[in-house]
């Protein structure tokens, strides 16, 4: 599922030992699509927290509810903690099926084609010798899986990456205490929420796995003269990792390998991939070099000259054997997140270019979400709503009006 996620923040030790500069981050996503697609576990409004990138809450329009997706997020909040938090998600399902449709017709979209608007917050920090350091918080918004507005914590502002974002630029900009309510929310209040859930956490999120590496070569599906060589690293906790395709032990320039980037896979682990296009008659050593926090010493996987799905009588015996394995491991590639697999299947419409600039509309009921010390209320990312004096609505530091 995801989005690219895809996503680093702070770990209180406790009893554990922490490794020098470890990343930790909490981040929120929520996804709404302008109409039902009608496919199994896609529905028109889902959220979702991820901490370290492993689900740790969830909700969609189908059920209503905000769950927990974690055993000791269940076991350390109290049911006051889920029951606002159902709450404050059914406001913002109402708030973005509102903007969709502002947000569609400033585009010029008609309600033929699917359309999605995105939200994703959440900061990002450092521990190092029991010290913590905040490193970013991340404030954004998408329209059909392309960047439309995201928040400059530094310079707090926020910056349109395309025109029809400018209105809400303007309009955000010109509220002072809300951007300042952002820039506090991502540096301060989502920093304490995250030390938290780390420590509620930390016998879960102490596990790390180490990465099983994988060589394959199958048939070029550009260059029949050719093959793909492969290198995967898959099964690895947490999600830093070093992978390169070496040819006689020399790395290969980054810029001659596809890569798939790291991806979830459904366990909480990550995987990642590189190809390079070689000869089919290719008699170079080639291997995969992967290195991880989790290992002693790098595992340097060779190799084995084999073509998984080549019709030589020198490969085709290994094909069948090879290709079941590869193809499970290559099916796991396939999770991606929600917005990214719409638009590469084509049920979402590119996004038009268009001038029509309706102004969006604050929720339904003329009183969304505004930041609040989540930590003051107890709770996380779902806060109390409070307008902010002018009629725009603001949640956890982040306008809760686009």
């Amino acid at each position: 599922m995801g989005v690219s996620a895809l996503v680093c923040a702070v770990l209180l030790c406790g009893g554990l030992v922490c490794a020098l500069g470890d990343k930790h981050s909490l981040y929120y996503i929520y996804t709404a699509l302008s109409k039902d697609v009608a496919l199994p576990g896609i529905y028109e409004f889902t959220a979702l927290g991820l901490l370290d990138d492993r689900e740790i809450d969830y909700y969609n329009s189908q059920e209503q509810v905000k769950v927990p997706k974690q055993d000791w997020m269940k076991e350390k909040l109290q049911p006051d903690y889920w029951d606002k938090g159902t709450q404050s998600r059914k406001s913002k399902e109402q708030w973005f099926k509102v903007n969709v449709e502002i947000l569609m017709q400033r585009m010029r979209h008609n309600e033929t084609n699917l359309h999605i608007l995105q939200w994703r917050h959440g900061c990002e920090i450092e521990e190092a010798d029991g010290n913590l350091t905040f490193l970013r918080g991340i404030d954004e918004y998408s329209y059909d899986g392309d960047e439309f507005l995201s928040f400059d914590d530094e310079n707090m502002r926020w910056i349109a990456s395309v025109a029809q974002a400018l209105p809400t630029k303007r309009k955000w900009d010109d509220v002072a205490i809300l951007n300042q309510y952002t820039k506090g929310y991502l540096e301060k209040e989502c920093v304490d929420w995250l030390s938290k859930f780390m420590q509620y956490g930390k016998e879960s999120l102490r596990n790390h796995s180490k990465p099983e590496v994988h060589a394959f070569a199958k048939k070029s599906t550009t260059n029949s003269d050719k093959l793909t060589l492969t290198c995967l690293a898959t099964g690895f906790y947490p999600k830093d990792v070093t992978l390169r395709v070496r040819k006689f032990r020399t790395s290969l320039p980054e810029h001659l390998l596809t890569s798939s980037g790291v991806r979830p896979n459904d366990d909480g682990t990550y995987q990642l991939r590189k190809s390079v296009e070689i000869q089919e008659d290719e008699t170079a050593e080639y291997d995969c070099y992967v290195n991880h926090s989790t290992l002693e010493e790098p595992i340097i996987k060779q190799w084995d000259k084999m073509c998984f799905d080549c019709q030589s009588s020198g490969s085709g015996a290994v094909g069948p054997v090879i290709g079941g394995v590869v193809g499970l491991l290559l099916s796991l590639l396939s999770s991606g997140g929600i917005i990214f697999a719409l638009i590469k299947k084509g049920i979402i419409a590119n996004p038009c270019s268009g001038n029509a600039t309706p102004a969006l509309q604050a929720p339904p009921n003329g009183n969304g979400p505004v930041m609040t010390n989540g930590a003051a209320n107890g709770h996380a990312e779902e806060v109390s709503l409070v307008p902010n004096g002018n009629g725009h609505i603001h949640e956890n530091g982040t306008p809760a009006t686009a």
